[in-house]
C-alpha cells in the first residue's frame, strides 16, 4: 500500500519539519526549491502553517505553498490538508489551512499547535494510515 506522501513548509524554526519528520512516510520540505517546483505523482496532503496574525491584508499563507499549489496537477491530487499554528494569533489560528481547504474543496485532516505533541503525532499517523487504506481501496475499485 502506498503511504500518501506529506508536502510541507517550515521556516528556520524548524517546529513543522520536526512534525512532519515523525510521520513515518515520504516528507517533502517546500522551502526547498526542487521540491516547489515538482509535480506530485499521486494523491498528496498539505501540512501548512500559518506564520502571522493575519489581516485583510497580510496573507498568512506561506509563498512556497502558494508556488506549489499553482500547478494545476497538484491541486487535482491533493487530498487534504493539515495546518500548524499558534493559539496566540487568535481567529487567524490554522487560517493558512483552513483557507487552503476552503478554496481546494478538500477536508482539513488535523490540527495542532506549533511542534505538536507525541499525542498529535500518533494521531496524525493513525488519520493519514486510514487514508492511505482508503486511498487503497478506492484505487482497487
Amino acid at each position: 500500500m502506498r503511504a500518501t506522501p506529506v508536502y510541507y513548509y517550515s521556516s528556520a524554526s524548524g517546529l513543522v519539519r520536526a512534525f512532519a519528520e515523525r510521520l513515518d512516510r515520504p516528507v517533502l520540505n517546500l522551502a526547498v526549491r526542487e521540491h516547489r517546483r515538482s509535480e506530485v505523482d499521486g494523491p498528496w496532503v498539505l501540512l501548512t502553517p500559518s506564520y502571522t496574525t493575519g489581516n485583510e491584508a497580510n496573507d498568512t499563507i506561506p509563498e512556497g505553498v502558494r508556488r506549489f499549489l499553482r500547478s494545476a496537477h497538484n491541486r487535482r491530487l491533493l487530498v487534504g490538508v493539515m495546518g500548524s499554528g499558534n493559539r496566540n494569533f487568535g481567529r487567524y489560528y490554522q487560517h493558512a489551512a483552513r483557507e487552503v481547504a476552503a478554496r481546494s474543496g478538500r477536508p482539513v485532516l488535523f490540527e495542532f499547535e506549533l511542534a505538536g505533541t507525541p499525542w498529535d503525532v500518533a494521531e496524525a499517523r493513525r488519520l493519514l494510515a486510514a487514508l492511505d487504506a482508503a486511498l487503497a481501496t478506492r484505487h482497487a475499485s
